[in-house]
């Protein structure tokens, strides 16, 4: 039975958009589905997603709603996300990212974060591709969302990690140890890396094998600041983030208090449409919008939906250029297979000429 009959069944209409489903609910409106298969699917990722992250009720999570374990094919609804990912940032360097939009970004990773780490939990495997954007319709803002959470775990400062979890880039000094014990701060060095290659659109490490990656963070003694980072203040909160002994490195609480968000220079780079998408927020809760939260009103933490739509429209049209490329590439060959003939006659125009050669 085809997943898409199955959706249906439970009440969604279905529409597939490269391999992820996007369906809708009378219920929930739009929304994701993640399809598992029945011998692979990870009962800690439900268990964390609808029940732990339920509590915790975070706007900077990504919210896992209802899992329905039928047949073949377990499914999980999820919130929909509809401006992509981090990595629509991260991978389009000619596009100016205005400090204060990064500002509010790295503000609201960082407490999904928090939030996050106060249920005693560790993601272990953040990266720009894990964390979601959202814009709700209308509202003028996008939040980010920490999502994918097959990875995740209650901390266990007893027993070592046997396996390979994480990707390789963002990945702490301390995980490429034999059997190493995975704290929460493995979770604030990825998201070090994370903002390094928002700032950048570059890893400060990335080598094609774990091993290679092993050996060459052993070689260093911490990351070295890029040219393309000149805010002092900045580069500090990323060190500390980046730092390569978990015990000295910062938590995200502490991340949260530190300069770069606390200081004058902060809060005067608050830029006026930010100031004008919170004020429109305390205006609607004033008038019974029970949607509207403290984030929403506070002008630190908006990103304005504006800024993400560049990259986008951006991106999209080179993806229309690529196409159009691709396409006349494919009418030329088509063209020229039907327009010519093994002697190299047009055999549109030239078939009297081939038939007296050949003749």
């Amino acid at each position: 039975m085809d997943f898409e009959y199955t959706l249906l069944k439970f009440g969604y209409m279905v529409k597939v958009l490269l391999a992820v489903y996007e369906t809708y609910s009378l219920n929930d409106g739009i929304i994701a589905v993640k399809i598992f298969q029945k011998e692979k699917y990870n009962e800690r990722e439900i268990e964390i997603g609808i029940g732990i992250l339920r509590e915790l009720n975070n706007l900077f999570q990504l919210r896992q709603l209802k899992f329905v374990n039928w047949g073949e094919f377990p499914f999980l609804i999820m919130e929909y996300a509809n401006m992509k990912t981090l990595d629509i940032i991260a991978k389009q360097s000619q596009i100016s990212f205005p400090s204060c939009a990064l500002r509010a970004l790295m503000k609201q990773i960082l407490e999904g974060m928090r939030a996050f780490h106060s249920a005693d939990l560790v993601h272990r495997d953040i990266k720009c591709d894990n964390i979601l954007l959202h814009s709700p319709p209308g509202s003028g803002r996008v939040y980010s969302k920490i999502s994918d959470f097959g990875f995740s775990k209650k901390v266990d400062l007893i027993n070592g990690q046997t396996y390979l979890a994480g990707t390789i880039p963002f990945m702490s000094p301390e995980q490429f140890n034999v059997n190493p014990i995975i704290t929460q701060k493995v979770d604030i060095y990825a998201l070090g890396i994370t903002f390094y290659k928002l700032i950048t659109h570059k890893y400060p490490v990335n080598e094609r094998k774990i091993e290679e990656q092993g050996k060459k963070m052993s070689q260093l003694k911490s990351i070295l600041r890029p040219s393309e980072i000149k805010d002092d203040i900045l580069w500090d909160l990323l060190q500390n983030l980046m730092e390569f002994d978990p015990y000295k490195r910062i938590t995200a609480a502490e991340a949260l208090q530190h300069p770069y968000f606390t200081s004058p220079e902060a809060i005067a780079d608050v830029s006026k449409e930010q100031q004008d998408i919170a004020s429109l927020a305390a205006a609607a809760q004033l008038e019974g919008n029970s949607n509207i939260t403290e984030f929403d009103k506070d002008p630190t933490f908006i990103v304005a939906e504006s800024i993400i739509k560049q990259f986008i429209l951006e991106e999209n049209n080179q993806k229309q250029k690529q196409y159009n490329i691709i396409e006349n590439q494919e009418n030329q060959k088509e063209n020229k297979e039907i327009n010519y003939g093994e002697e190299g006659f047009n055999t549109k125009n030239n078939y009297k000429l081939r038939e007296i050669y050949l003749n």
